[in-house]
């Protein structure tokens, strides 16, 4: 027989947890000493590393007294509904996760948490992805949606979105600046360079995805983040000055 004291030097776990499965009759000792001490034998163990195997997948303690009381369960049954449910928890912490780095990103560019930007953003992911496809189809051909794919993602850490991140909240440093300033012209030029890297010299595609861009109903639909009037209007005057030295 092991004393509790043994029990939590040998598994870790809490003399308070041990005691704790007793008064719900979870995991009840094989006896106790003259004093009331706690004792466990090798049945009580065993036992014990079962509800700590099923805590370990999820199970609730409830759940593991019923799973463990009950020899007629349907185990196949059990484990396939607590797969669904890590699989649906799973996704959801995927959900959070591009959410967190978008607000990241966004404090990149903005420099700062704006509430009003994440309650948009909060907005745009309660948005449904089937109508975010359907709006998309609607807008663009096959071979152009294939483009959209390249375009720099908000919630993702690859270097090619986070590099417009950056540009993106540099130029925003630089509102206050006339859009010929040599500053804001290299910011744009890197723009170009990179607008060229990834979807080449495709004057239809672009025309198309900005008018979509300037318009705040249209980017909502299409699931794109949200940039205020001020900015797009600084980038397409700065865009156009730079364009222009090019012809």
């Amino acid at each position: 027989m092991l004393s509790i004291k043994e029990i939590t030097k040998q598994t870790g776990i809490t003399v308070r947890t041990l005691r704790y499965y007793d008064e719900i009759k979870l995991l009840v000792p094989a006896g106790k000493t003259e004093g009331g001490h706690r004792l466990y034998g090798e049945k009580e163990l065993k036992k014990l590393q079962e509800i700590q195997f099923l805590k370990m997948l999820g199970f609730s303690l409830k759940e593991i007294k019923e799973m463990l009381s009950d020899k007629t369960r349907d185990w196949q049954e059990g484990l396939q509904n607590q797969l669904q449910y890590v699989i649906k928890e799973k996704e959801k912490l995927a959900e959070i996760e591009k959410t967190l780095i978008g607000l990241m990103n966004g404090i990149t560019i903005d420099g700062d948490v704006n509430l009003s930007e994440v309650q948009k953003m909060i907005h745009l992911y309660q948005g449904s992805y089937e109508e975010r496809n359907a709006y998309r189809d609607q807008m663009f051909c096959e071979e152009e949606k294939v483009l959209l794919d390249l375009l720099p993602n908000m919630n993702s850490r690859d270097s090619d979105s986070l590099e417009w991140v950056l540009l993106l909240g540099q130029l925003k440093q630089h509102l206050d600046k006339d859009v010929t300033a040599p500053q804001v012209q290299k910011i744009i030029q890197r723009m170009y360079e990179k607008t060229i890297e990834t979807f080449g010299d495709n004057d239809v595609f672009f025309n198309k995805l900005w008018a979509v861009r300037k318009s705040p109903e249209k980017s909502k639909k299409m699931g794109f983040y949200p940039i205020e009037d001020e900015v797009l209007d600084f980038f397409e005057r700065a865009w156009q000055v730079f364009e222009s030295k090019q012809k």
